[in-house]
């Protein structure tokens, strides 16, 4: 079997996740080709998914949904009745939606979604001063990662027929969910007048097209706040505002501590 896995990660944690669930499918005997798909420029490659029998797509998870630029990008594919599965990574809040929200997106351009599963991983929010999930994944997250790609397996082969169920939320509540996320973030990723050596990497690598290396500045209606190019500047140079007041905030509301939070489970969705 032929396996394509295309993974956005614009901070490390997806593509850690990613390389696991591809060792795992390697050792079933599936010849798996890997596609970092993070930067603009990724996503504006031709993908030919005709050679390939399954494919799996990995996301962060942006207030309950894959990044929009993932969305985006994900409507222009023609899935060709091809088994898919998903899985996510994220922070330690709410996630549920993201796998029915994109599993419907995916039914839309002709795909067929068999499994999907959900991965703790430090929050790109940690960034700006919240305590998230700080140090994962770590070997437990590893652990159920190998586990979902040998139960995806067997669904992608056809030993087992299941595929995964849909929910009841609408597109209006998700994007009404994403505009909250982002207010968070009062200053997105800026130099702030600092220099820099012009590396481009925040540039060439925004997942958007949002960053402007000269200028140091983000156009805020392209940026989607995944803090790319704050965690991969080599001069670390690019900053977002200290938002540790909002990390207390959520933390109160959602009745939990970084510490409590590392007893939560990862997910596999059938």
């Amino acid at each position: 079997m032929k396996l394509l896995i295309l993974y956005f990660s614009s901070t490390g944690i997806t593509k850690k996740i990613a390389k696991v669930i591809g060792d795992a499918f390697t050792k079933t005997g599936c010849q798996v080709t890997m596609s970092d798909i993070t930067s603009f420029a990724d996503r504006q490659r031709i993908f030919d998914l005709k050679p390939y029998h399954a494919v799996v797509f990995g996301t962060p998870i942006n207030s309950w949904r894959a990044p929009r630029a993932v969305r985006e990008w994900i409507r222009t594919l023609n899935g060709q009745g091809k088994k898919c599965s998903t899985f996510f990574t994220y922070g330690g809040f709410a996630v549920h939606p993201t796998h029915y929200s994109t599993k419907q997106l995916l039914e839309n351009q002709n795909f067929i979604v068999v499994s999907s599963s959900e991965f703790l991983g430090f929050h790109t929010f940690n960034l700006g001063g919240w305590k998230a999930m700080e140090g994962r994944p770590d070997e437990s997250d590893f652990k159920v990662a190998t586990e979902y790609a040998q139960i995806t397996y067997k669904r992608f082969i056809g030993e087992d027929n299941t595929i995964l169920a849909k929910t009841n939320y609408t597109e209006e509540q998700l994007d009404s969910m994403e505009s909250s996320g982002f207010n968070m973030l009062t200053q997105l990723p800026t130099r702030g007048g600092e220099s820099c050596g012009m590396c481009l990497v925040c540039e060439e690598s925004c997942p958007s097209g949002a960053m402007n290396a000269e200028s140091g500045e983000v156009d805020r209606e392209k940026c989607i706040a995944c803090l790319d190019c704050v965690a991969n500047c080599p001069e670390n140079v690019l900053k977002i505002d200290y938002i540790s007041n909002s990390w207390s905030f959520r933390a109160e509301m959602e009745k939990i501590t970084g510490e409590s939070m590392k007893g939560q489970k990862n997910k596999i969705y059938l």
